[in-house]
């Protein structure tokens, strides 16, 4: 007597997936494919940033240990050279005109910026894509040659601007010869080439701020101070915050139409740390002290970008 046995139940397998098989070995496997194709692409940028960026970095920070000239033996200084930055009268000097410069170009770049952004987003305004492209034309130009080109326009000889000046009974006679007109001369040059860079910043932000805002305090009878003050100056706080901070960073690495324009005088009026590191450098050959002033300058740049990164780290959390 045969028995009948129960029915055998078959285990549901998953189609393979097509291409084969896939588990850890094959995900594994095209990870280490990915890996190695990403670093063969950025072979050659990497590269370039190690000759031509870290390796200068390490070099010029071993040179500000030591009183290093470009002739002769090298001699190692310690911290030598980073005390007397702290010390060194024309250091400090160097660094108040840094900041006086800073306080004198970052505020007006700001300021003006934000108007003509706030100018050219009305919608009624007509040309408003012409006026954008002109005033930003001047920040692709080189500034050493807006330098150049403001140092004919001042002149007093020259000048067409004091030309333009003196028809109206005003006269500025040799602005940059003059200790207490020089540094607002080469701030007003910087405002004059960045000011459009900061504007397009301040533009993208306002196409941000929702229209409905604006309709919403219309109709609660908010004029147009009231609606900058409650609403788009709020609204702007971070691209406000990360213009000041990117503004006060490029104030503080001055050199390039200071050089053309004025050379750090008149008796040293103008004279940046930047200047000084150049001076330093390439004038009196003091690698060393150059070196550690540079990585001085560094410090406070970083610090800046710091302070950045956490305020719109927070601003990002609060959203």
């Amino acid at each position: 007597m045969t028995t009948a046995h129960p029915p055998r139940t078959r285990t549901y397998r998953a189609p393979a997936q097509l291409g084969g098989r896939s588990g850890p070995v094959r995900r594994t496997r095209t990870g280490r494919r990915r890996t190695t194709a990403a670093l063969g692409f950025l072979a050659p940028a990497l590269v370039v940033l190690a000759v031509f960026v870290v390796w200068p970095m390490l070099s010029a920070l071993r040179l500000s240990f030591t009183d290093a000239s470009g002739f002769g033996r090298t001699r190692w200084v310690g911290l030598e050279n980073y005390q007397r930055i702290f010390t060194d009268p024309d250091i400090l000097d160097a660094v108040g005109n840094t900041l006086l410069y800073a306080v004198l170009f970052t505020p007006t770049a700001v300021v003006v910026a934000l108007a003509l952004a706030l100018l050219l987003n009305h919608p009624r305004l007509p040309l408003r894509g012409a006026f954008r492209t002109t005033l930003f034309l001047p920040f692709i130009i080189s500034l050493a040659v807006a330098a150049l080109a403001w140092s004919y326009l001042i002149d007093p000889q020259v000048g067409l601007l004091h030309h333009w000046l003196r028809g109206v009974g005003i006269d500025l006679g040799n602005v940059l010869q003059d200790p207490d007109l020089a540094m607002p001369a080469v701030a007003l040059v910087a405002v004059w080439k960045n000011f459009g860079f900061y504007m397009v910043i301040f533009l993208a932000g306002l196409q941000d701020v929702p229209a409905s805002l604006y309709e919403a305090a219309k109709m609660d009878g908010a004029g147009a101070w009231s609606r900058f003050r409650h609403i788009t100056l709020p609204m702007l706080s971070s691209t406000t915050a990360f213009v000041l901070i990117f503004a006060l960073i490029a104030a503080l690495q001055a050199f390039d139409q200071i050089y053309v324009m004025t050379g750090g005088g008149p008796y040293g009026s103008t004279q940046t740390v930047v200047m000084e590191i150049y001076r330093s450098g390439f004038r009196r050959l003091e690698l060393g002290f150059a070196s550690a002033l540079s990585y001085v300058l560094l410090a406070a740049t970083l610090v800046l970008s710091i302070v950045q990164f956490v305020f719109f780290g927070r601003r990002e959390e609060d959203r």
